[in-house]
């Protein structure tokens, strides 16, 4: 497997990766949102490009993340997500790998922290911790739950306040 930055001939495999990892099995004709939130923060001015990174396995696209420019107050952070794998490919690492890799890339660039909404029990393993035990509020109370923080080493303890994702997460 090699992980790797998106380009321009993996857009369709993208969205067939995200297509397929968030499928709707009671609505299969749904576009998941996911696919149009990594096309539309694409579009915006949010988009990091060395932070659109995908799996390839035996020449195909077999998962993509991406991290994208957030705030905490007037800090610029980073919001992760979408990551997708496809079903057939899940349980096999694909995942991890691609976590470990956006993470150490942002880290690489001096990034402070990296925030995301999802699974109290899985996420921890990268790092991550719930935001609000370092002072950092989601954008939506309902969210506070399952909204973490992986700080990196640039972090600084200052950074505290509320997240902003970029706006096409926000126009979910």
């Amino acid at each position: 497997m090699l992980i790797r930055r998106e380009t321009t001939a993996d857009l369709a495999a993208i969205r067939q990766v995200h297509s397929a990892a968030f499928a709707d099995a009671e609505n299969p004709h749904r576009v998941p949102v996911e696919v149009g939130l990594v096309d539309a923060l694409r579009a915006g001015d949010a988009w990091l490009p060395a932070l659109s990174l995908v799996a390839e396995r035996s020449g195909e696209l077999a998962g993509h993340v991406v991290c994208s420019r957030a705030h905490v107050g007037a800090v610029p952070v980073l919001a992760l997500g979408p990551i997708g794998v496809p079903p057939e490919s899940q349980r096999a690492g694909i995942g991890s790998a691609l976590m470990h890799a956006v993470l150490g890339a942002a880290d690489a660039l001096g990034e402070p922290l990296v925030a995301l909404l999802g699974h109290r029990e899985y996420y921890p393993r990268f790092g991550f911790e719930p935001a609000a035990d370092l002072g950092i509020t989601p954008p939506v109370p309902e969210w506070a739950s399952h909204f973490q923080v992986r700080p990196l080493a640039a972090y600084d303890p200052a950074v505290r306040g509320d997240f902003a994702y970029a706006a096409p997460f926000m126009q979910l």
